[in-house]
């Protein structure tokens, strides 16, 4: 009994001992899956730090101690699951024997599984602008280099485009008028031709070099003539289209204009009667008479007479009196220019002829105005029966005289003509006179209203004195011999 006594203790403590052992592996083993036997600091470091939350993976470490393996009853538990919304700590998988310091890794990139796993949390908004942004970067494969080119300057060609288009009508339409205007004056003003003939000095100087015609814009010329009787002298003036002026070609394609050229014929004061007449077509005739000065007061459109040859129906005649008309427009006149036959061929250019005495809004009163139309360059001759008409009419004016009773009345209408003209003049200046007064008697109205009281009586008893200085009768006193 005492041996078996003494061998007891021994073999307790060796129970023991393994049964310690064996404990001490298992809270080893276990003590990494659960939360609560981290360090308190370690766990404060954790929370501070923004990077803890992120997992590690834990490098490999070596050991001089040869391995040892965990019992087969003692492998670890699976994780727990957590909340994903808090930060889970660092999982170590490792073994019993693996201990490394989390302090000592801090600042290390997170792992690619993870990465992905933001990127996927992300939301979609932001997958969205990148992808429209990239998408917009990213050229369109089936737009050429060269639309896309003319896309991004469309303003800028646009404007060099049309510079360059107005430049070159400019100088296009510059040379075309002054080809029309040059091709007139050779066929009309040089040597042999009808001016030529009856006017002894043609162009704006006195030499051989002196230029026929004055150019005052790229559609206005001149052209001057005198040296002839009954006349003073003529004024030639060529009105082309703006050619050069694109805006103003365009206009002209949608409404179509004409090349004009007016003569102006500053008769003698005693080289003309007193005639107020104008032929032109219907439609002009009709204007004519009621924005005219001369032919609204005097004259009046005219019916053609029976049993005698007129002029074309497209054309109205604006006279005075008959009389006036029909020694105006002559039987030669008829056959060469303006009968039911040869009107259609040689007056297409014909647009108006005025001849007054009473000439409006002009220091020359009796004047004598033709208007035509030009043809092209290659045409000018078709003109020549209208130019002509020039020269007739100057020489047929001068030459004409009223009969007695058709005087009486032209000079009775000027008089009464001349009379409302001077009452016109009269009612114009009452009433400017009167205007005058009005605003003389406002300005004083307003003096008044800003003076004082005191100068107001002053005033006052200064007028009253005025006044009664003026109602006492005159006396004249006479030195006594």
């Amino acid at each position: 009994m005492a041996s078996a006594a003494a061998a007891s203790p021994p073999s307790l403590l060796l129970i023991l001992s393994v049964l310690f052992v064996v404990i001490s592996s298992l809270s080893l083993a276990t003590c990494s899956h659960f939360e609560g036997f981290d360090d308190p600091d370690a766990a404060d470091d954790e929370d501070s730090d923004p990077l803890a939350s992120i997992s590690i993976r834990s490098p490999p470490l070596t050991q001089s101690s040869p391995d040892l393996t965990p019992s087969p009853g003692l492998t670890p538990e699976p994780d727990t699951p957590t909340d994903p919304s808090k930060p889970s700590p660092a999982v170590v998988t490792s073994s019993s024997f693996d201990f490394w310091d989390e302090d000592e890794f801090e600042g290390l990139p997170p792992e690619p599984k993870q990465l992905q796993q933001e990127q996927i949390e992300t939301p979609e908004e932001g997958t969205d602008a990148t992808a429209r942004a990239d998408a917009e970067l990213v050229p369109d494969p089936g737009v050429k280099p060269e639309r896309t080119f003319l896309r991004k300057y469309v303003a800028e060609i646009a404007c060099v485009s049309f510079l360059v288009v107005f430049g070159i009508n400019y100088f296009m339409g510059k040379k075309k008028n002054e080809d029309i205007a040059l091709a007139w004056a050779r066929k009309f003003a040089t040597k042999d031709s009808i001016f030529e003939k009856n006017f002894s000095l043609l162009g704006v100087g006195s030499g051989d070099d002196s230029p026929l015609l004055l150019k005052e814009g790229h559609n206005v010329f001149k052209f001057y003539a005198t040296g002839r009787r009954y006349c003073q002298g003529l004024l030639g003036t060529i009105e082309l289209k703006s050619r050069h002026d694109l805006i103003s070609r365009v206009y002209n394609l949608l409404v179509p204009g004409k090349d004009e050229i007016t003569f102006e014929v500053y008769m003698n004061d005693d080289a003309m009667d007193h005639i107020v007449f104008a032929l032109a077509r219907k439609k002009a005739a009709k204007a004519m008479q009621k924005e005219t000065g001369d032919l609204q007061k005097f004259a009046a459109v005219l019916s053609p007479p029976v049993g005698r040859k007129w002029v074309a129906d497209e054309l109205a005649v604006i006279s005075e009196s008959k009389e006036v008309s029909g020694d105006l427009i002559t039987a030669a006149m008829l056959h060469q220019v303006f009968g039911e036959k040869t009107f259609d061929k040689f007056g297409k250019g014909f647009i108006s002829m005025h001849f007054s005495d009473q000439y409006p809004g002009s220091t020359q009163r009796k004047l004598l105005s033709f208007k035509f139309a030009l043809p092209d360059v290659n045409h000018m001759a078709d003109m020549t029966r209208l130019v002509a008409l020039v020269p007739y009419y100057i020489d047929l004016i001068g030459r004409y005289k009223l009969s007695p009773q058709a005087r009486s009345k032209t000079e009775a209408a000027r008089l009464k003509a001349a009379q409302e003209a001077y009452k016109e003049l009269q009612n114009a200046r009452q009433e400017a006179l009167h205007k005058k007064k009005a605003e003389k008697r406002k300005l004083l109205e307003e003096a008044e209203a800003k003076l004082s009281a005191e100068a107001m009586q002053k005033r006052e008893a200064k007028e009253h004195a005025r006044q009664m200085k003026k109602a006492m009768p005159k006396m004249k006193m006479s030195r006594g011999h």
